[in-house]
């Protein structure tokens, strides 16, 4: 029987040499099959300019139905295909302005994080003397981002301490 090649664009196997292969991955029905796998991936925007571009296909309308189907050059969409396509490319915009203002956000975090941590160098260099400044510096750097509170369901560990830092009792053994 020998080796078969399989075409994942096209489903299907064929016996596997160079003259069957070339063939194949030359033809027609190759192309089109791989461009329609491809067209899955683009993005609403792109869709939806390629679609107002063309013209509505006569024969879609009268009938229901096209010779061509997927690789005809006249648009196949209704009024409200089109619709639901621009609520789509404005949900994938909305969701990609979401996850940049994420990516500032944890921008703000690393700051602080950087901030806190030169602070903390700052204090083990200095000793353990501090001024009325250094005291009012630590309130203000306390700070924390709001982000940290929005975390869901965070283990206590890295649950931030409250404004008034821990309660701590003078009788506790910490033995």
């Amino acid at each position: 029987m020998g080796k078969r090649y399989y075409c994942d664009y096209c489903d299907r196997s064929f016996q596997d040499n160079m003259h069957n292969r070339k063939k194949h991955l030359n033809g027609v029905q190759h192309h089109r099959a791989k461009k329609a796998w491809f067209d899955q991936f683009r993005d609403s925007a792109a869709i939806l300019h390629d679609e107002q571009i063309k013209k509505p296909c006569r024969k879609f309308l009268q009938k229901g139905i096209c010779d061509f189907g997927p690789n005809c050059r006249f648009s196949h969409m209704s009024e409200e295909h089109l619709y639901n396509l621009k609520r789509r490319m404005e949900q994938e915009r909305q969701h990609k302005e979401d996850s940049e203002d994420r990516k500032i956000a944890g921008r703000s975090i690393e700051e602080w994080l950087s901030k806190r941590e030169k602070k903390q160098v700052a204090l083990g260099s200095k000793g353990d003397l501090k001024t009325k400044e250094d005291n009012e510096e630590d309130e203000a750097e306390r700070d924390i981002p709001q982000q940290l509170f929005t975390i869901p369901d965070l283990p206590p560990s890295l649950v931030p301490p409250p404004p008034g830092g821990w309660r701590v009792s003078p009788s506790t053994d910490w033995g």
